[in-house]
């Protein structure tokens, strides 16, 4: 049937009653020993228990309606941030203020539902004056507003803040989709107040020994104008740097680079302050905090020769500045009591020689497994250079030299050359080789092919190759000084030949990470409430990585409280999520063991403090007056609070919704009437029985 009581119901229940009417008039309709009065009411009640059954069958619908009243909500939202409870105004009564916002609470509760929230880095219920946020974020608070009042009656939106929104963006569009008017009480101070600050701090996470680094800072000043302040970097708790800067004009920004040499190896922690200034508002942003590992990346480089080559002094020079290489030349002489295996690149310059006699030491070279490179010119004997290595092997046509030209190679990619620097690479003037025949014997990237004059040959000139896992270097000629003369010739300087031997020596000389067991955190300084991630990964005698065994890792601060965790796997490595720690410095050490051996790792790690909350100390009300003015709402000051109370308890400020709930429901649901059935029933059993009515 339809789901409301039309003339089809009305002729169908008409139906259901003429047939119970016509079942009663049946069985009663013949006079008997019983009363009249008793065989009617006997007639009545089956006429009505048929009507019933039958009713029951088309099973017809029954609208039912009820109301339900719902009060206005209203939303008041508490600002938990730090800047919140200490940047303040002149004067500022804070018990008074949280007094009169709890009174407001409880005034409107009497009237309204109220629901308490505060919010800084995250949302909670209740109102909490503790002021421990780490930054301020209201778009969150808007987005689950949204969320959890959709289709409520909001009524009004209380948010006390200072308008210091520094995560999330700017709110206001979310708190409009509420469609409830806003009414902020605005905290904090407008009027500029003097501070100086440290907004940011760059540096490289890695540097090398004794190499300079540079430190970038910097530098806010607010109402400084005139003062001085004094910037001090400690290193490891040491000053290592102290300078003063002048603060000119009431609004200042300055990039500080402070150079300081990376003398010590190790983790080292920089702690960069500036000296406070008279009546500052706050001095927790004078202060930041950053970690630097300093690594020996030192090369000792054996330049070995048959003989003195104005080669030998150009490759010499072109490294000279740079202090990551430690060059040494070894004389025929002293070939015999070298010791190959202190360093970490060999150049065999023009060895083996002709008329050297140097099997002793090519024999020692051959196994330190030392990278080489091979420097091939009119003095090489190929016949031992073809027996010393198994990578090239060089057929000479005859004994006279050859001039070759260098042809970049465009497929290159083991390092970067620029189109500019290849330019002048190929109209570098030739160099000499003796004529011959390459053929290589394995895998090779060719940075230079050779050019005869205009034509370009697909024989290398300056190439790389691997043999067991040791790099080697080749290049065909002798005369690389005539490159670096011509280009300080026409440049008054040569940095294309000293950078391409410089990459030579980097690709070369380049060491894997060889240690079995790694454990290393995702960065070396972390922010306050940012969760430590660090990972870990161990590798078997054939430097497969593995994670059967259990990793463990004790990770201790400044104070000397420990925490001990253990690593996740992660298919073939380890993966710990700390959470997050308090800000400090913290030192760790890991531990495992991979069949009888047993094996650690250790490091360092900073957390600095969160600062975020005092990178801007003048409040926003000009943001929430905006917010307010579109949601059809009114800004207030904290000491008007009792004002906004009168304002929100006006009778039909906001006004209570009545909802009707339709509601249709199949007779047959209905239980009360299956029992209103079952005593017609038994009673006309009864009564029948009593009369002796069959």
């Amino acid at each position: 049937m339809g789901n409301s009581f039309t003339i089809n119901s009305f002729l169908a229940l008409l139906g259901c009653f003429f047939t119970g009417l016509a079942f009663a008039w049946l069985l009663y309709r013949k006079k008997s020993a019983a009363p009249d009065v008793v065989r009617i009411g006997l007639a009545i009640t089956r006429t009505v228990s048929v009507t019933l059954i039958l009713w029951l069958l088309f099973s017809p619908l029954v609208k039912q309606l009820s109301y339900s009243l719902e009060k206005p909500v209203v939303i008041m939202a508490q600002d938990n941030s730090q800047s919140a409870g200490t940047l303040l105004p002149p004067g500022f009564d804070s018990r008074q203020y949280q007094a009169d916002l709890v009174e407001l609470s409880k005034a409107l509760a009497e009237k309204y539902e109220v629901r308490s929230y505060n919010f800084g880095d995250a949302v909670s219920q209740g109102l909490d004056f503790g002021y421990t946020g780490k930054f301020t974020n209201a778009s969150v608070l808007a987005n689950q507003l949204n969320d959890e009042f959709l289709n409520r009656n909001i009524g009004a939106v209380i948010l006390s803040t200072d308008g210091i929104f520094n995560r999330g963006g700017n709110p206001s569009p979310a708190f409009e989709m509420l469609k409830t008017p806003v009414y902020p009480i605005a905290l904090g101070d407008t009027i500029p107040k003097t501070d100086v600050l440290i907004t940011q701090v760059r540096t490289n996470d890695l540097v090398f020994l004794d190499n300079d680094f540079k430190i970038d800072i910097q530098v806010e000043a607010y109402q400084c104008d005139g003062q001085q302040t004094r910037l001090t970097v400690l290193e490891d708790g040491k000053k290592v740097h102290e300078g003063f800067i002048q603060l000119k004009g009431n609004q200042v920004s300055k990039n500080i680079a402070v150079v300081l040499k990376a003398a010590k190896l190790g983790h080292h922690q920089y702690t960069i302050s500036l000296s406070g200034l008279k009546n500052e508002i706050s001095l927790k942003n004078n202060r930041w905090q950053t970690a630097i590992e300093v690594i020996d990346d030192r090369l000792k480089v054996l330049i070995a020769a048959a003989s003195p080559h104005p080669d030998i002094a150009v490759i010499k020079q072109a490294v000279a500045s740079n202090k990551r290489y430690e060059l040494s030349v070894c004389s025929p002489k002293e070939l015999s009591s070298a010791e190959p295996g202190k360093y970490g690149l060999i150049i065999l310059y023009q060895l083996p020689a002709v008329q050297f006699d140097d099997k002793e030491f090519l024999r020692k070279v051959v196994e330190t497994k030392v990278p080489l490179w091979y420097i091939i010119g009119a003095q090489s004997d190929f016949s031992k250079l073809n027996r010393a290595q198994g990578q090239l092997n060089y057929t000479l046509r005859d004994a006279s030299l050859q001039y070759l030209y260098s042809e970049p190679n465009a497929g290159f990619s083991a390092f970067d050359l620029d189109s500019s620097a290849k330019k002048t690479i190929s109209s570098f003037d030739p160099l000499q080789a003796p004529s011959g025949i390459l053929n290589l014997l394995g895998q090779h990237q060719v940075i230079f092919n050779q050019r005869i004059g205009k034509i370009k040959t697909t024989q290398p000139q300056l190439f790389f190759m691997e043999d067991n896992g040791r790099k080697t270097g080749f290049l065909i000629g002798e005369g690389i000084w005539k490159w670096r003369l011509a280009e300080h010739a026409e440049k008054g300087a040569s940095p294309v030949f000293n950078d391409l031997v410089a990459k030579i020596f980097q690709y070369l000389s380049i060491k894997d990470d060889k240690r079995k067991f790694r454990v290393f955190p995702t960065k070396n300084a972390f922010d306050e409430n940012e969760p430590i991630l660090l990972n870990a990964i161990l590798y078997n005698d054939s430097y497969q990585p593995v994670n059967s065994p259990d990793v463990s890792i004790v990770i201790k601060d400044s104070k000397g409280k420990t925490y001990n965790f253990s690593f996740s796997k992660a298919e073939s490595s380890y993966h710990l999520e700390v959470g997050i720690l308090p800000y400090g410095s913290y030192t760790y050490e890991a531990k495992t063991m991979l069949g009888n051996q047993k094996y650690t790792a250790s490091g360092t790690f900073i957390v600095n403090e969160q600062l975020t909350e005092f990178q801007q100390t003048i409040a926003n009300h000009q943001l929430l007056f905006q917010l307010a003015e579109r949601t059809k709402g009114k800004m207030y000051a904290p000491d008007k609070i009792s004002e906004l109370k009168k304002e929100l308890l006006k009778e039909g400020k906001m006004k209570t919704l009545s909802y009707e709930d339709r509601k249709y429901e199949e007779l047959i649901n209905l239980k009360w009437l299956f029992a209103v059935i079952l005593l017609l029933l038994s009673t006309e059993w009864f009564f029948r029985k009593i009369n002796s009515l069959s």
